[in-house]
C-alpha cells in the first residue's frame, strides 16, 4: 500500500474511546471467505476436521430450530456472582433481534495473553475473540482466524460501510481482513494522573512533570508521608507502566524488544532494550521497586488494586471521569505526557475476529453489526442490564448502579451509539476528534511486518520476552544484570534475523 496508504491512514478524522493497555504476518492473497493464513499450530492442525464437523453441526442446529450460542472470548475484570443471570437477560434481547445467543467468556487482564494462546494453540472451540496488536497477526499466521474480506461486505454491508476504509486497511494482513476493527480513537495520547488528595497534600507541581524521572520527587514525597506500607506506584503483571515503549513503533510485530524510534527519519530497526532511554527508565523502575515505591507483589499480582494514587493510560482529558470510577477515586488530576500519535499499531488496538472453526461465521458478523448499530444492545454490553447494573437518567446518559460489570467497553464496538455516564464530559468525543486531527505520525505509519519468513524466530523471541517482561517492567529485576541476559537469549533465539528481515521490508516499503 506504500505512500498512498500512509496518506489515507492520516485521513482518519473521528473515532472514539481508549483501551485500558503486536505479531504481524501475511495470509493468502486470495480474498476467499475461509482462507486461513498459516498451516501450523493447534488451530490449523484441527482445521479440516473441525470445519467439516462444524458445517454438519451448523446445518443440524438450524434445521432443528435450536438457538445457536456463540462463544465470545474477551478481556475484562472479575465476573460478579450474577454474571450469567445478566448475560441471560442480554440474550433475551439478542434472540429477539438476531435469533442467537452469546456466551461471553472473560479472561482477566493479567491472564488474557496466556489464556488466548492456550485456546488457539490447543484448538479449543470458540466463535469470536477479542484481539489486538499483541496477538492478532500471530493468531492469523496460526490459522485461527477466518478471512472475512468478502463475507463482511456481503453478509453485513452496513457494518462494512460504517467503519472507515482507513481502519479496514489498517487491519489487513497480506491484503486480507481477519478481524473487525473497533471504530474508536485511532491515534494514541498518553496521560498520567494523580489522586488529587495527594497533589494537594504534597503540593505536587504537575506542570513540571514531563518524563518518568520527573515522577521521582512526587513519589518519594508521598511515600515518606504515607508510610512504609503505602505504594505510590501500584502495578500488576497485566498492568505495568502503561506506554513504557511509546517512543518506539513496534511495527505490529508484538515484540516490544524491537522497533523503530517514532521520529527516526532513517527508519532504523533497533533492539529497544539496547537504547539508552529505555535502559534509563528500567533502572529507575528498579530503584523505585527497591525503595518501596512500587508494590512488592507487582510481578505476581494478576489484578491491579483499586484507589490507585497514580496511574497511566491512553485516552483524552475528560476520560478522567472513567478512570475515577474504575479506581473508586473522587478526583484525578490528569495531564498529557505523550502524543497524539498515529501508527498501524494504534489502529489495531481493538478488534474482534471470527474463528476459522466457528459453526456460525455469518452470525458472528451479524452480532458485531448489531453492536455497532443498535444503541440498546451496545449499552447492554458496555454497562450490563438496565435496572440492575445501570439506569438511564437522560437521553443517551446512564447512571451506574454497580461497579462490577466486567466487560471492557473499548473491546466491543464503536462508542458513537453508546450512552455516556452521567459524570462524563458531553464534549468528550470532540476532544477525541481534536486529538486525531492534531496527531503526529510515526515515521513507519502504514507499515506492518510480514513474519512469513521469520515465524519461528518471532515465536522464540516472544517466549524469551514473556519470561522476562513481568519482572522487568515492574522493576522487580535489576536491569544491569537482567537486560544483558534477556538480550543474549533474544539474539540466540533469532532477534538479529528478525531485525534484518524487518529492516529489509521497511526499506522496500518506503523506497
Amino acid at each position: 500500500m506504500k505512500k498512498n496508504a500512509v496518506k489515507r491512514l492520516l485521513a482518519i478524522g473521528l473515532s472514539c474511546v481508549l483501551g485500558m493497555g503486536m505479531l504481524a504476518g501475511c495470509g493468502s492473497k486470495d480474498s476467499g471467505a475461509s482462507t486461513p493464513a498459516g498451516e501450523t499450530g493447534g488451530a490449523a492442525a484441527t482445521e479440516g476436521a473441525a470445519a467439516e464437523s462444524a458445517a454438519d453441526s451448523s446445518t443440524t442446529d438450524k434445521a432443528s430450530g435450536d438457538i445457536p450460542t456463540l462463544i465470545w472470548w474477551t478481556v475484562g475484570g472479575t465476573t460478579p456472582s450474577d454474571y450469567n443471570d445478566r448475560l441471560a437477560d442480554i440474550n433475551e434481547y439478542l434472540v429477539e433481534k438476531l435469533g442467537v445467543k452469546i456466551d461471553i467468556k472473560v479472561a482477566g487482564w493479567g491472564d488474557y495473553d496466556q489464556k488466548m494462546n492456550t485456546i488457539v494453540n490447543s484448538g479449543e472451540y470458540f466463535d469470536m475473540m477479542f484481539t489486538n496488536n499483541t496477538n492478532y497477526s500471530k493468531f492469523v499466521n496460526l490459522g485461527a482466524f477466518e478471512n472475512i474480506t468478502d463475507m463482511v461486505q456481503s453478509s453485513t454491508p452496513d457494518l462494512y460501510s460504517f467503519i472507515p476504509e482507513e481502519l479496514w486497511n489498517g487491519v489487513k494482513i497480506g491484503g486480507n481482513v481477519y478481524a473487525v476493527p473497533t471504530y474508536k480513537d485511532s491515534s494514541i495520547t498518553q496521560f498520567w494522573y494523580f489522586d488529587d488528595q495527594y497533589v494537594q497534600k504534597y503540593n505536587i507541581d504537575l506542570d513540571s512533570i514531563k518524563t518518568m524521572k520527573d515522577l521521582d520527587g512526587p513519589y518519594r514525597a508521598i511515600k515518606e508521608g504515607e508510610g512504609k506500607s503505602f505504594y505510590p506506584l501500584q502495578m500488576a503483571q497485566g498492568s505495568p507502566f502503561n506506554g513504557f515503549f511509546n517512543e518506539y513503533d513496534g511495527l505490529t510485530a508484538g515484540l516490544q524488544p524491537m522497533g523503530v524510534k517514532i521520529d527516526d527519519e532513517t527508519r532504523t530497526v533497533v533492539c529497544t532494550l539496547e537504547q539508552p532511554d529505555i535502559m534509563e527508565n528500567l533502572k529507575l523502575m528498579h530503584q523505585w521497586y527497591m525503595d518501596g515505591i512500587i508494590n512488592p507483589d507487582a510481578n505476581v499480582l494478576t489484578e491491579v488494586p483499586k484507589k490507585l494514587p497514580f496511574s497511566s493510560a491512553q485516552g483524552w482529558p475528560s476520560a478522567a471521569a472513567t478512570w475515577q470510577t474504575l479506581n473508586g477515586v473522587e478526583k484525578y488530576d490528569v495531564f498529557k505526557v505523550f502524543g497524539p500519535l498515529y501508527s498501524t499499531e494504534t489502529i489495531q488496538g481493538s478488534m474482534n475476529a471470527v474463528s476459522v472453526n466457528s459453526k456460525y461465521k455469518e452470525e458472528c458478523l451479524k452480532v458485531l453489526d448489531l453492536v455497532n448499530s443498535d444503541s440498546k444492545f451496545r449499552d447492554m454490553l458496555a454497562y450490563g442490564v438496565e435496572g440492575n447494573t445501570f439506569e438511564y437518567v437522560g437521553d443517551g446518559v446512564i447512571k451506574k448502579l454497580r461497579d462490577d460489570w466486567p466487560l471492557a467497553a473499548y473491546t466491543q464496538g464503536t462508542f458513537f451509539n453508546m450512552s455516556i455516564t452521567e459524570d462524563a464530559d458531553p464534549e468528550q468525543w470532540e476532544q477525541v476528534k481534536k486529538q486525531n486531527e492534531e496527531a503526529a505520525s510515526s515515521v513507519c505509519l502504514g507499515f506492518a511486518l510480514d513474519i512469513t519468513n521469520i515465524q519461528n524466530e518471532v515465536a522464540n523471541c516472544q517466549a524469551v520476552w514473556d519470561k522476562y517482561k513481568y519482572d522487568m517492567l515492574v522493576g522487580a529485576s535489576d536491569p544491569e544484570t537482567t537486560v544483558p541476559k534477556c538480550i543474549e537469549e533474544l539474539k540466540n533465539s533469532g532477534l538479529d534475523t528478525i531485525i534484518e528481515e524487518t529492516q529489509k521490508q521497511i526499506n522496500e516499503f518506503f523506497k
